[in-house]
């Protein structure tokens, strides 16, 4: 401590060396890498010499005095001290001038001899054995390289390294720990009563043991997206208070061939070590897709061998045990017939969108967690959001409470829940897309065509809200209906009404501006796909009869299917000309309605130029009594 807080003069070896054979270094420490030290500073000239040590010099000769300043001058100085003044020795030393030295070690065998010839104090430090070295040199570099490369390794990979690859990455809730129950689940009454019976096995397995019955191994939940499965599923868990293995299907499928079925045999060995327990394998579709039926699978190859362990470990394992398999998939159409064969998937539970009633409670459910006003009517807003569900209506709640919070409100009011519901429905509106004069009439005439067709034909829904406010991504207006009940079926009269409502802003413009324009690009997609579905799914075509000719979209998704045509190409051509028969009568129809009431399609986009927003009592006036 003290060395580190003087100056230290740093000085070359030669210079060292010189200064041993002067006498000049009182103590020194002889490092690995260098040398460290003390010395006295060198006088110049007896009389600087004369000045420290007065009568001391005076009693040495002048040939003695420069001789011994070549000489080991200290150690005379010391001779004459110790004989002419004793115990004065020490107190005159303290007046001699010290530093701080520092020079770098040299190989020097003779170093040692010149400082025991001269008298100077001195210390060393062994040098390392060859295993310090070796650990210095090559172990401990190693060993932080290889530190470091683990670090970036776990981030780039935060599941585990080459060690866990075949392990099961499923996500285990022990018990009572998925806070989820059935208070949480509104909305799906039926599904629920269906899985009940699962609870009371796990929870009293003997009552069905002792009439010979089995419970079923696995339950599938299929139903749209949002919905709530994975929640049910949760739930179950939550109400038998047993450990719940929650693992999506695309989890099992690794870059490397083999890993999948190594993770399925991970899951089930993992399961039966925590029996009763729940496996929760949610996008099924994803690993149980229908193996491929021709000569080569390809890279299909890896997932098949999933699938085929999957239902290896469903068939093998005994269902008393107490382990139930549920999964969860929005795409049942194309899962593999293997999986959905009793003993494996014994139950299909189907998870639909809730009706009024069951929106009415998912609502309240998801209110017990905000403030709602006295005037907030659920029952209201839940027939406002008809094909909503669970996650839509979430999604509406919690807009309205951001809503709330920034219109600087503490409660949530009614209208803050429509206006959630029309940010749900038809994006968030964007005022700052400034329409020029010219859009914003086309804009006007447009959505006057869609709301007027929906207003005066039957078999529609009624027009609920017309507006010329930007919203979303490309939506420059939109027209609301909102239909009084929910349905499930549609007759032809009802599709035809539908499709003649999305070509009425269409032919608004080619009345009114004598041209058309890109905004009905969405309407005419839509329009096209509902003919196409009449005439090819249900059989609504008079020239080519009650036939079906597949299946257009996705039974739950609602999304269109990879293009397939069993049929010839004739009848492909007889469809398509159909499609626009039907398309095109609609046109007409709707054309002679809009052009008989000119004068209120003018009416109302005149009154959507002032107001922007045209609500549905103020359109039927504008419009007047339906014929």
């Amino acid at each position: 401590m003290y060395l580190l807080k003087q100056q230290i003069d740093i000085v070359p070896y030669s210079q060292f060396k010189e200064m041993v054979r002067s006498g000049q270094i009182k103590e020194c420490f002889i490092g690995t890498n260098k040398i460290t030290g003390t010395y006295f500073t060198q006088m110049k000239s007896l009389d600087s010499l004369r000045q420290f040590y007065g009568f001391a010099i005076d009693t040495c000769s002048t040939e003695d005095a420069a001789k011994s300043e070549y000489r080991g001058f200290w150690s005379k100085i010391d001779s004459v001290f110790n004989a002419a003044i004793g115990e004065e020795k020490k107190n005159l030393k303290k007046k001699l001038a010290v530093k701080n030295f520092e020079t770098i070690r040299v190989d020097d065998p003779e170093l040692v001899k010149q400082l025991e010839s001269h008298g100077v104090k001195f210390t060393g430090q062994g040098e390392a054995g060859w295993f310090v070295k070796f650990l210095v040199s090559w172990v401990f570099p190693l060993l932080i390289l290889f530190v470091i490369w683990g670090f970036f390794f776990r981030r780039m990979n935060p599941t585990g390294g080459m060690m866990s690859i075949g392990k099961s990455k499923a996500k285990v809730y022990v018990e009572g720990k998925t806070g989820v129950t059935f208070k949480d689940v509104a909305g799906i009454d039926e599904a629920v009563e269906e899985v009940k019976e699962i609870v009371e096995f796990l929870k009293h397995p003997q009552k069905y043991q002792q009439l010979g019955g089995r419970i079923p191994k696995g339950v599938l939940l299929v139903g749209p997206p949002g919905t709530g499965k994975t929640l049910l599923a949760r739930a179950v868990a939550g109400e038998a208070a047993v450990p719940f293995f929650s693992m999506s299907g695309s989890d099992f499928v690794e870059m490397f061939v083999g890993v999948g079925a190594a993770r399925v045999r991970d899951l089930f060995q993992q399961a039966a070590k925590q029996a009763p327990c729940i496996i929760f394998i949610d996008e099924l579709d994803a690993l149980g897709k229908a193996r491929s039926t021709g000569p080569v699978s390809g890279g299909h190859d890896e997932r098949e061998q999933t699938l085929n362990q999957l239902l290896t470990e469903m068939d093998g394992f005994d269902p008393n045990i107490g382990v139930i398999i549920m999964a969860a998939t929005n795409r049942p159409e194309i899962l593999d017939l293997a999986l959905l064969r009793p003993g494996r998937f014994d139950r299909q539970v189907v998870v639909d969108r809730p009706d009024i009633n069951g929106r009415e409670a998912i609502l309240k459910v998801h209110a017990k967690k905000v403030k709602l006003g006295k005037g907030v009517d659920l029952r209201v807003i839940a027939a406002r959001t008809p094909g909503f569900v669970g996650a839509d209506l979430a999604n509406v709640v919690n807009e309205a409470a951001l809503l709330a919070v920034r219109r600087g409100k503490k409660i949530i009011e009614m209208e803050d829940l429509e206006e959630a519901i029309d940010r749900v429905v038809a994006g968030l509106e964007r005022k700052s897309r400034v329409l020029n004069k010219k859009e914003k009439e086309i804009v006007a005439y447009h959505e006057s065509g869609h709301a007027m067709v929906g207003y005066f034909l039957p078999n529609t829904d009624p027009v609920h809200r017309v507006s010329i406010i930007p919203r979303g991504v490309a939506a420059l207006g939109y027209t609301l209906q909102l239909p009084t009940e929910d349905r499930y079926l549609m007759t032809k009269s009802e599709l035809e009404s539908k499709l003649k409502v999305l070509l009425g802003g269409r032919v608004a413009e080619e009345i009114v501006f004598k041209e058309i324009s890109t905004g009905a690009q969405n309407d005419l997609e839509r329009a096209t796909q509902i003919a196409k579905s009449m005439v090819v799914e249900y059989g609504m075509s008079k020239t080519l009869g009650p036939i079906s000719y597949g299946r257009q979209q996705s039974m739950f998704l609602g999304q269109p299917l990879p293009e397939s045509r069993p049929y010839s190409e004739h009848v492909a051509a007889e469809i398509d000309s159909e499609v626009r028969k039907i398309v095109e009568e609609a046109h007409a129809e709707v054309k002679k309605l809009l052009t008989e009431k000119r004068d209120k399609l003018e009416a109302l986009a005149q009154q959507l130029l002032e107001t922007e927003i045209v609500e549905g009592d103020e359109l039927a006036e504008i419009l007047g009594k339906k014929e």
